[in-house]
């Protein structure tokens, strides 16, 4: 940037202040390239936006116009809030490492399918009484619907849920809830 372009960004600056809305937008036009080849000059890895921050320093500077001293050069005071904004960036990024999950990806175990062996049901299902035991058994591990279940033992509906409802909470209560997803 020369000497010619100081005073013309300045130029800008004081008509823009002045309410010249055409001038604002060439000075925010052009300041806006400037300070985007500086945030990229100055952020050597990732984690942060360039983009970023160079929207957060055209804001700061709408918003702190005022306080440009006229007489003062323009690209000082841009760059200085530039470095502010910058370094806000890089504080709210913090110590984390950002990395794509595409170059992790084949490093996670595959989840495993959680199985129930028939002799953990049948442990399960032998302290419950025979009534219930049908019940809980035709719903939870044969996949019947109430209504067929009901059907089968030829009782209502109504009865078939509080049986089932009575007999797990037995099993939870046998084996405790954290094994059926529930934390006491």
């Amino acid at each position: 940037m020369t000497g010619k372009d100081e005073a013309e960004l300045s130029r800008l600056m004081r008509a823009a202040i002045a309410g010249d809305e055409k001038a604002y937008a060439d000075f925010l036009h052009r300041t806006a390239a400037l300070v985007r080849g500086f945030i990229r000059r100055k952020i050597v890895q990732g984690g942060v936006d360039p983009e970023d921050v160079v929207q957060d320093t055209l804001l700061a500077i709408h918003v702190k116009r005022h306080t440009w001293r006229q007489d003062l050069p323009v690209l000082p005071w841009v760059y200085t809030i530039a470095r502010f904004k910058l370094i806000d960036a890089f504080r709210r990024r913090g110590r984390r490492i950002e990395i794509e999950i595409d170059e992790i990806a084949e490093t996670f175990a595959e989840p495993e399918a959680e199985t129930v062996s028939e002799r953990d049901i049948n442990r399960a299902l032998d302290g419950l009484p025979p009534a219930q035991r049908s019940v809980v058994s035709s719903v939870s591990v044969e996949g019947r619907s109430i209504g067929e279940t009901a059907v089968k033992f030829g009782i209502s509906e109504t009865a078939v849920r509080v049986s089932l409802h009575r007999g797990l909470a037995a099993i939870a209560k046998r084996f405790g809830a954290k094994q059926f997803g529930r934390a006491k």
